[in-house]
């Protein structure tokens, strides 16, 4: 039988909508990472955004929103 855990996390941004950061299958053995765009998760603000885009930055919030959730 699988067992399916809601994963939650203060390091990402909330889900806007009826989703979940991420999921726990199979007791651990697989995660499924919702999709993420550059917010910062204490401001709700969208990061790098405006006339000067700088997508490294867009890129770094991602990926530690993604990490967080690993975790």
């Amino acid at each position: 039988m699988s067992h399916q855990k809601a994963i939650q996390t203060e390091g990402a941004p909330k889900a806007i909508g009826p989703y979940s950061q991420g999921i726990e299958a199979d007791c651990g053995k697989m995660i499924f990472v919702s999709g993420q765009i550059p917010l910062d998760p204490k401001t709700g603000q969208l990061i790098g955004a405006g006339e000067s885009v700088d997508i490294g930055q867009q890129a770094e919030r991602c990926l530690s929103s993604i990490e967080a959730i690993l975790e």
